[in-house]
């Protein structure tokens, strides 16, 4: 029986989710855990694993669909599944066909589904058929939606490859196939959003082809003609239909031409015409060319419509590197006397450059959640100086001890954290909400760390970062932010945030005025640390100057809860525990 993989919940408060791209398509074998699906929602993108083994019967869900968790994306079933029904409804169209000369006509239009059904034939040999759902992506996540599918009907796909892509508002994640076998129907389609649990595609397990040979006998003298047509144009036809699958099995002639069903993906023939610059890559993909050092330009994709793959991206990093390892093996020139510093050189990115693409989910959400911000709250941003000369001495003394008693990096931003988080304590205005005409002041502090991703800005949040050292801060940083770019951080871990540090220097800018990570009233962005000559007074208040180390603290604030005064005394509290520097406890010294 045919089981449904549903859209997950991928956060606290995610109702829906928006599939991005299915990662399998129907008729694939996918394995348990195989990512078959991206789904994004509001706040990030995820891949939704294969709660099966078995092959995607069909795609409930399209990409870029909308729907709420619990829908069903998918159905995972035996490759044979699906056609226990499809040998069914043959018997009385053959009776049919023969009648009427007008009814061939007709009979292409309908056997055009069969193929997309035809991954299913296998039933007949005893194959299962399992039913892909969307699954539950975070814990108060109600919906997902499909992204991309990665296999087309007809595919063959092993369990735990990925399936498709799903997205919610906090994640994108492909959802594996939870069984081997064939993608025999995808119910929803890319860009559909459905709810958690709802069956996005079929699976069948079974071998495709064997179900037809037993069919001739009955249908010799009825489908002989229009049987041969389904596979040969109707290959493209949609999917879901699965009620006409059944009449191309029906015809005795095409017993030989079934095994050709499950390349059902046929559309995706053209595919290695395509390239990069034409065709969507995923969130996955594109970070694992950066990682692979791969211009995305230069790839031929072999997925469906031209989709480029990660196989895709391997297979050229490989070919890269024999190119790079058969120059080092060829005799070098003789030395020549040392080249001048090369001039400084801007590369073009040829990846988007003259192309129009179509906007992420997650890019979406961000978007939305920008401009609702600015139009939502009174916002304004207050900057002060900051000399961190002292936690500079701090930090050079104690960064190579600490990362080998800690064994992590201990950077400035830990630093900044902490104070920040001190002087929330002492200025709960701005660890506040504002909840109609009433506000509510935390007692806790869990701050937000803003991340730069190849998908976008994400926000993950340290629970209770007021009750941490530098050193716990500085693992949780370190921690959240690697699995954040690396698309394994959970939903969870993006929400519940009070007040959010964004640093903006670690991109070399003096400052900025960062926009509220609503409904927080508070974000302090850190700027670039740079050495400048200031004054310097020494303890008989003589005056001195000295090359310094000196940051900037921009501090944005919703100006309905929190007044200039209120801003200028909490920066000011950073300031002054910045300066005084006393953290050596703490990292050790």
């Amino acid at each position: 029986m045919a089981q449904a993989v549903t859209m997950p919940a991928l956060g606290e408060s995610v109702t829906e989710g928006t599939v991005t791209e299915w990662l399998k398509q129907v008729g694939d074998t996918v394995e348990v855990d195989e990512p078959i699906v991206e789904v994004s929602t509001d706040k990030v993108d995820s891949e939704v694993p294969s709660p099966y083994a078995g092959t995607i019967t069909k795609i409930l869900v399209e990409e870029d669909e909308t729907v709420e968790v619990g829908t069903e994306l998918c159905l995972i079933g035996e490759a044979g599944e699906a056609d226990d029904s499809a040998d069914e409804a043959p018997a009385e169209e053959p009776a049919e066909e023969p009648a009427p000369a007008e009814e061939p006509a007709p009979a292409p239009a309908e056997q055009a589904e069969a193929p997309s059904e035809e991954p299913a034939a296998p039933a007949a040999a005893g194959g299962e058929t399992i039913e892909v759902k969307m699954p539950a992506l975070g814990e108060s996540v109600t919906e997902g939606t499909v992204s991309a599918w990665l296999k087309a009907v007809g595919d063959k796909i092993e369990e735990d490859e990925p399936l498709l892509e799903v997205s919610t508002d906090k994640v994108d994640s492909e959802v594996p196939s939870p069984a081997s076998g064939y993608l025999v129907e995808i119910k929803v389609d890319e860009d559909e959003t459905v709810d958690v649990d709802t069956v996005v595609a079929v699976i069948s397990t079974g071998e495709p082809g064997a179900a037809p040979a037993e069919e001739p006998k009955e249908e010799a003298p009825a489908a002989p003609s229009p049987a041969p047509e389904a596979p040969a144009e109707p290959e493209p036809a949609p999917a879901p239909e699965a009620p006409a699958a059944p009449a191309a099995p029906s015809a005795p002639a095409p017993a030989p031409e079934a095994p050709a069903a499950p390349a059902a993906p046929a559309p995706a023939a053209p595919a290695p015409a395509a390239t990069a610059s034409g065709s969507y890559v995923t969130p996955i993909v594109r970070k694992l060319a950066k990682d692979k050092g791969v211009d995305l330009s230069e790839v031929q994709g072999t997925g469906i419509g031209g989709r480029i793959r990660k196989e895709d991206v391997l297979e050229a990093a490989q070919k890269a590197e024999e190119a790079r390892r058969a120059a080092e093996a060829t005799p070098a020139a003789p030395a020549a006397a040392p080249a001048a510093k090369p001039a400084f050189k801007i590369e073009p990115d040829t990846t988007l450059r003259g192309t129009t693409q179509k906007m992420s989910r997650l890019r979406q959400v961000i978007a939305e959640r920008m401009h609702s911000s600015l139009q939502e709250s009174a916002q304004l941003t207050t900057v002060v100086e900051v000399d961190v000369t002292r936690v500079a001495n701090i930090r050079q003394r104690a960064k190579v001890p600490f990362q080998q008693r800690e064994g992590t990096k201990l950077t400035f931003l830990p630093f900044f954290v902490k104070a920040a988080t001190e002087a929330l304590k002492a200025h709960p205005k701005l660890n506040a909400e504002i909840k109609g005409k009433e506000v509510e002041y935390f007692d806790h502090e869990n701050i937000g760390i803003a991340v730069d991703t190849e998908r976008g800005l994400l926000v993950p949040v340290i629970k209770n970062a007021g009750d941490l050292t530098i050193s716990g801060i500085a693992k949780a940083i370190n921690d959240l932010a690697e699995r954040t770019r690396d698309n394994k951080v959970k939903p969870d871990e993006l929400s519940g945030g009070t007040f959010t540090i964004t640093n903006t220097g670690s991109g070399g800018a003096l400052f900025d005025t960062p926009v509220l990570n609503s409904p927080q009233v508070g974000i302090l962005g850190v700027g670039t640390i740079v050495k400048r000559p200031m004054v310097v007074k020494d303890a008989e208040g003589n005056e001195t100057i000295g090359i310094r180390s000196m940051v900037y603290l921009a501090l944005t604030y919703d100006h309905r809860l929190v007044d200039g005064a209120d801003a200028a005394r909490y920066l000011m509290t950073v300031k002054q525990r910045l300066e005084e520097g006393e953290f050596e406890a703490e990292v050790g010294l």
